[in-house]
């Protein structure tokens, strides 16, 4: 049985009431694979009666086109107390050149809802897709903690004398004891409540004596409420090294905003691309976000060649973290098995459209027979 990245710990279903899902296809192919990806949370749905209510939200690129607005007045507030989750496609759009939209729903989100864990399970589904030669399935098998609303991505800093031969720019990182803690604690609860037997953090602490320090400090002090799991503080550059010498050897890692960001895209790759990277946002008990990690590629766009994969394993982790542990299992073992079979997209090697593939999932997750057409 294919193992699914259990969660940190589980949003309790809201009672009787429907569990209300904001969907926000975004821009490009955001709205391709977020199609698939609902596509098949509704074939969940229907074959085991879940309590869900798929709520559409226009905001994007062509909404902040036509209106000038990102996200109106109250609706972050909607978002954190009307909605169990988030489910996000992806934002970007050259008729937007600073990308403002973009990082005021997806940065906006992740800092105003407090989202403070980035969760990406790093996990090769064929051998076949992993760069690496020799490589197994069980040899890619890690998921990585990333702080999500500290670090170099907090926005503070400035310019000074833009645009001329004395030009400055500063860009501040920023680490809170709070901050640190919670997403090292959170780590090690996963590895335990998941049996996995060990902790890595990457952090630069030999560089950054002071910033790090205070993660190297706080990571030692959290892993020794931890004895049975081991702990290990690795530069951040030496993590990346043995990532491509042995991935084998990684179980989870922990790391801050900046490097946690370099570090997962390095982990898709190993997994066979971005096309196939799930992740999710959280902050256990309250409104999370989940979203496939690829850009919205608008030199794609339209063409129907998007994977559509990781927007629907992003959904799998969502229905896991509502409760829905059974139909989370059957959204990935559905996907597994389309990229096993090469029912895959371009980017893999593979011939099916975007739809082709989501309708091959849907059917799975559905009861149908894989041989249905």
């Amino acid at each position: 049985m294919v193992r699914s990245p259990p969660v940190t710990k589980p949003i309790e279903p809201r009672e009787r009431r429907p569990q209300r899902i904001a969907v926000l296809p975004g821009d490009g192919v955001g709205r391709e694979v977020i199609a698939e990806a609902t596509r098949v949370i509704e074939a969940a749905a229907a074959r085991w009666s879940l309590p869900l209510e798929l709520v559409e939200h226009p905001y994007g690129a062509e909404h902040y086109l036509a209106t000038g607005v990102t996200l109106p007045p109250g609706q972050m507030e909607s978002f954190r107390d009307d909605y169990a989750a988030i489910l996000l496609g992806a934002f970007g759009d050259p008729r937007v050149p600073d990308n403002r939209h973009a990082a005021d729903i997806l940065l906006g989100l992740r800092f105003q809802l407090d989202l403070y864990i980035n969760f990406r399970p790093c996990k090769l589904y064929d051998a076949r897709l992993c760069p690496l030669k020799n490589k197994r399935e069980e040899d890619v098998d890690f998921v990585v903690f990333r702080e999500n609303t500290e670090g170099m991505y907090a926005g503070i800093g400035g310019s000074f004398k833009v645009g001329t031969p004395d030009e400055l720019a500063l860009q501040e990182e920023v680490n809170t004891r709070k901050g640190v803690e919670r997403i090292v604690r959170a780590a090690f609860e996963f590895a335990r409540a998941a049996g996995r037997r060990e902790v890595v953090m990457a952090d630069k602490a030999n560089a950054m004596p002071h910033g790090h320090g205070l993660w190297r400090r706080t990571f030692a002090e959290v892993a020794r409420e931890f004895s049975e799991i081991r702990s290990r503080a690795m530069y951040v550059d030496a993590v990346a090294l043995q990532l491509v010498r042995a991935p084998e050897s990684f179980d989870v890692i922990v790391s801050n905003n900046l490097f946690g960001d370099i570090l997962t895209d390095l982990g898709a790759a190993l997994q066979g691309g971005l096309g196939v990277a799930a992740s999710a946002n959280r902050h256990p008990g309250r409104t999370s976000m989940y979203e496939p990690v690829h850009g919205s590629a608008p030199d794609i766009a339209g063409t129907g060649t998007a994977n559509p994969v990781g927007a629907i394993l992003s959904a799998a982790l969502m229905l896991g973290d509502l409760g829905h542990l059974e139909a989370a299992a059957e959204i990935e073992r559905a996907a597994i098995a389309t990229l096993r079979a090469g029912e895959t997209t371009p980017d893999l090697g593979g011939g099916m459209s975007t739809s082709a593939v989501g309708d091959r999932i849907a059917r799975a997750v559905a009861g149908v027979a894989l041989s249905a057409r």
